[in-house]
């Protein structure tokens, strides 16, 4: 017979540290698992980005081996919570649940949390439907709420040419002149070496800058502790093949550089820079990331390729499915208030930002005019 599971609650991160062995074969035994739950990313972002005294990982063990984890953190805003480690950087939120050990790992994880949640929620944001936290929702015999949260577009884990038949002709040809432009060009890529990763990140962030200078962009990229997480956790994951860095000539000069995520079921293109030369040479840059990536897929087992998080227009060129990510409350009968305090901010949120877009479409449609 087994060892009894038992649950504990690391909240040093030396401790953490310590687990990275451990947590990886435990990554490798959850199928639904994606890149954003593996420890060196993980551990790298509560080192950029953690709060003293607020890691609360919840572990499940059988013996000395993980059979389920829970990265979280504690917030105190807008009400306390355990919320996953990761945050707005990571587009999925999960648990990790060994798949051999099925139902009983998923009841101790859920008994842990409630225990571990004591006054305060817990939050799961981003949770990608399929998501193994799901059934620790299903598990859950306190007050629980389920509502949307962001969109992810997702396409098939295919070749190019693949990808192409589910286009219409017109547009097919549009593309494919599009790569034989690249041809043209010279434009050549190469995955980048583990040994040989860190620079090419920080290429990566250089011309990430460059590109959208004087537009727009997401200010956290741009920050001495985003190219520390970037720096420290992807070169492990190259290692252990959960990314993959391209790096993209033109006249033996880098002009772009991308960074892939992958794992078992899923692989997503997470950020890249481009040099703004290759538009001056008529490159497109997205026909050419998607094909990379694309590559990445053809021999592994991934079943989907995510564009991530976001519906910008130009993702759409490629009829992708649009997969609602989900957003968790759970709580425990004495801080249901707070279940409807989350709820309420949800409401107000999303009604805040539909005034807002019916104001800028008023403004479009006036010209710019109006108050």
């Amino acid at each position: 017979m087994n060892p009894a599971y038992t649950t504990e609650v690391v909240t040093d991160e030396r401790d953490f540290a310590a687990l990275a062995p451990a947590w990886g074969r435990l990554y490798g035994r959850c199928a639904t698992a994606t890149p954003f739950q593996s420890h060196a990313w993980l551990h790298s972002w509560w080192l950029s980005y953690g709060r003293r005294g607020r890691l609360r990982l919840l572990v499940v063990r059988d013996g000395e081996e993980l059979v389920a984890v829970a990265p979280l953190t504690a917030v105190r805003r807008p009400v306390p919570a355990l919320v996953p480690l990761g945050g707005a950087i990571s587009d999925y939120a999960d648990v990790l649940v060994d798949d051999e050990h099925g139902e009983r790992a998923v009841t101790a994880l859920t008994e842990g949390l409630a225990r571990a949640a004591r006054t305060a929620l817990i939050d799961f944001r981003e949770v990608r439907p399929g998501g193994a936290v799901e059934r620790v929702y299903e598990h859950w015999s306190g007050p629980r709420r389920r509502v949307d949260d962001s969109v992810c577009l997702e396409l098939p884990a295919a070749p190019m040419d693949e990808l192409l038949a589910r286009l219409p002709s017109a547009k097919a040809q549009r593309v494919r002149a599009k790569l034989r432009k690249l041809t043209a060009l010279g434009v050549e890529r190469e995955a980048v070496h583990p040994d040989d990763v860190d620079g090419a990140l920080h290429r990566l962030l250089d011309l990430h800058r460059l590109q959208w200078q004087g537009r727009k962009v997401t200010g956290e990229h741009l920050r001495p502790r985003f190219c520390e997480h970037l720096v420290r956790s992807v070169g492990p994951m190259v290692r252990s093949g959960n990314a993959v860095v391209t790096e993209f000539r033109l006249d033996d000069d880098v002009v772009a550089v991308d960074l892939t995520l992958l794992s078992r079921r899923l692989a997503g293109g997470y950020l890249y820079g481009a040099h703004p030369r290759l538009r001056e040479r008529k490159a497109d840059v997205a026909v050419m990331l998607l094909d990379a990536c694309a590559e990445h897929t053809r021999d592994g087992g991934h079943g989907t390729l995510s564009l991530l998080r976001g519906n910008e227009p130009y993702k759409h060129h490629w009829r992708p499915e649009p997969v609602v990510n989900q957003r968790l409350l759970l709580a425990r009968r004495r801080t249901a208030p707070l279940l409807s305090a989350a709820l309420c901010d949800v409401a107000a949120r999303r009604h805040g930002k539909e005034a807002l877009l019916r104001w800028q479409r008023r403004k479009e449609r006036d010209g710019g005019g109006g108050s």
